[in-house]
């Protein structure tokens, strides 16, 4: 769940408090270490044993019984740790009552604790108390005017028209309503609201308080850009640019405008000045390495994004580039070089691209050592890696190595559905018809709502012409779950067919070849209208067919059925 802590930085919090905010999920030991603050601060050994009768009453699921005796303890209690402990079970069970009461009491016992209001303000906001959040905002500002409210609405803003408009409201007629930062709320919600114009004259009236304060400027820049007007867009980056030379959010988001408008050149120029100024700021460095690529400015990509291979964030996204911007140099050995250094997220596109740099290169062979060898090195992706060698021994028509090296990563990592699909569709519907049989059940075992899955299986028992009511089943089930996929009602069309169900087949080949008006479809499609007898909308079709795939052999079945009438056709 959302914490609630997710409405505070950690700016906030040591502008405001010492008061941890932390309302994270704790272990047993954290929630010892806060019943011996409460022993330490009252000597209160009942509160130690009330702590852990909660603990107990959760670790049995007795929710209730948790509650009742963190909220008392919280009441009872000065304790920090403690409230925020009944704070997290209160909300980890959506007990929002509960968690305005603990709330609403610490305030009472520290009115003056701005986390303390914090939580208030939040808690009042999630459970649709907007009166009572204004208020609470109001009393945070008479503490300090030039609080940051904005994350305090993040994950919980009201999610439909009439409530923030309600919220807007109760800001609107607060006594801080003129306070820039109960300003920006309001604009943030007119915004979610389309009321976009309303939303830049808010923004506008917290700008002339506060013109230098990175988060309105953005806010304005985002709302003339919602308005479609990209001219007043730019000269509003353009001037708060120039203005704030020193804000590198601000030139930042610039530079990621004109890249969003395709003035990459412009952007470039920006971001190379950003650079001169910050020249380690890794953001920086890795939008100007890729917008030099769009450019083909390669030498400049290089040197940018060569100064994050040792970066934590963008090490793994700077080799892929790196590797990616030697591939369009030709340079294929290096860009092998750099692709061989990606890992994360970017790993199996990066070991794609180097599988096409083998082939351009004609070396499948060198291809198929890499992969073997990467298999001991990133076993996390043997189901990846093994699919690919197959892939390749694919394409080089070697079908058996292909089906005998899918039988070893079965056996080595069982219960893979992508290893066990990719051998599906090598298998042979007639000689490997018992495998491919205890494959498909392995595969429904493993995933029985996958449309996929239930497609193949129905598919292969139409094309072996048996038990089809069996087969219809399945792709009638698969067909409730993924009911526009062309490929699942060829199949139900095939199987109807084959059930000598004409109109049903002709109707639903009728959609699938309305999504996808490939050949095959259209054949069974003029199969099936054929023999239900239409023989007017079997012509039309054949034409279609013959002017969009002319000298196609699959239409000589199509041929062959006009030498024969249709009640003489099995």
């Amino acid at each position: 769940m959302r914490q609630i802590t997710s409405c505070m930085n950690s700016t906030t919090i040591k502008q405001y408090s010492t008061t941890i905010l932390l309302v994270g999920s704790m272990a047993s030991t954290a929630q010892i270490q806060a019943a011996e603050a409460v022993y330490h601060a009252n000597q209160n050994y009942e509160a130690i044993k009330q702590s852990m009768i909660a603990e107990f009453a959760l670790s049995a699921h007795d929710i209730p019984t948790a509650l009742h005796n963190y909220t008392v303890l919280a009441i009872k209690s000065n304790s920090t740790a403690v409230k925020q402990r009944a704070l997290n079970v209160a909300l980890e069970h959506e007990e929002l009552r509960a968690a305005l009461d603990i709330s609403t009491h610490w305030v009472v016992q520290e009115p003056e604790d701005v986390p303390a209001l914090f939580y208030l303000a939040h808690i009042a906001l999630k459970a649709h108390e907007y009166e009572l959040a204004a208020e609470t905002l109001d009393k945070i500002l008479k503490i300090d005017d030039s609080a940051n409210l904005e994350e305090i609405l993040v994950g919980i803003s009201p999610d439909n028209t009439e409530d923030r408009e309600y919220l807007i409201q109760a800001l609107s007629t607060s006594k801080t309503k003129d306070n820039p930062s109960i300003l920006v709320l309001i604009a943030g919600l007119e915004a979610q609201n389309a009321q976009l114009e309303q939303a830049l004259e808010t923004i506008n009236r917290a700008l002339k308080k506060r013109p230098k304060t990175t988060g309105y400027i953005l806010m304005k820049a985002n709302l003339l850009s919602g308005l479609g007007d990209e001219n007043a867009t730019l000269a509003w980056y353009d001037k708060a640019s120039r203005k704030n030379r020193n804000n590198l959010d601000i030139r930042l988001a610039e530079a990621k405008y004109l890249i969003k408008l395709n003035q990459s050149t412009r952007a470039l120029q920006k971001l190379e000045d950003i650079i001169k100024k910050w020249p380690t700021n890794e953001e920086a460095l890795f939008i100007a390495g890729l917008t030099s690529i769009d450019l083909e400015e390669y030498e400049k990509a290089e040197k940018y994004l060569v100064e994050l291979r040792y970066s934590m964030q963008y090490q793994n996204e700077a080799y892929y580039y790196l590797a990616v911007n030697a591939e369009r140099k030709q340079h294929f050995e290096t860009a092998k070089a750099y692709y061989r250094l990606v890992d994360g997220s970017l790993y199996t596109v990066s070991r794609r691209n180097m599988i096409s740099i083998f082939s351009e290169q004609d070396k499948l062979n060198d291809a198929l050592r890499f992969l073997t060898q990467e298999r001991v090195n990133y076993p996390q992706h043997a189901s990846f890696l093994y699919q690919a060698q197959s892939d390749i021994l694919k394409r080089m028509n070697n079908k058996k190595a292909a089906l005998r090296l899918l039988d070893e990563a079965i056996q080595n990592v069982p219960d893979d559905p992508e290893l066990i699909y990719a051998q599906v569709l090598l298998l042979d519907p007639y000689e490997d018809r018992d495998l491919l049989d205890q494959r498909l059940k392995s595969l429904l075992r493993i995933e029985p709502n996958s449309p996929t899955y239930l497609n193949a299986y129905a598919y292969t028992l139409a094309m072996q012409n048996r038990r089809l009511d069996e087969a219809r089943g399945y792709v009638e089930m698969a067909l409730e779950l993924a009911p526009e996929q062309a490929s699942i009602l060829d199949t139900l069309g095939y199987i109807c067919y084959l059930q000598n169900d004409y109109a049903t087949s002709a109707s639903v080949l009728e959609k699938a070849y309305t999504l996808s008006p490939n050949v095959k479809i259209g054949v069974r499609y003029a199969r099936s209208l054929y023999m239900n007898g239409d023989l007017q909308r079997f012509n039309t079709v054949l034409k279609q067919l013959q002017q969009n795939h002319e000298n196609d052999p699959e239409l000589n079945q199509l041929y062959s059925l006009l030498l024969v009438p249709p009640f003489q056709t099995s």
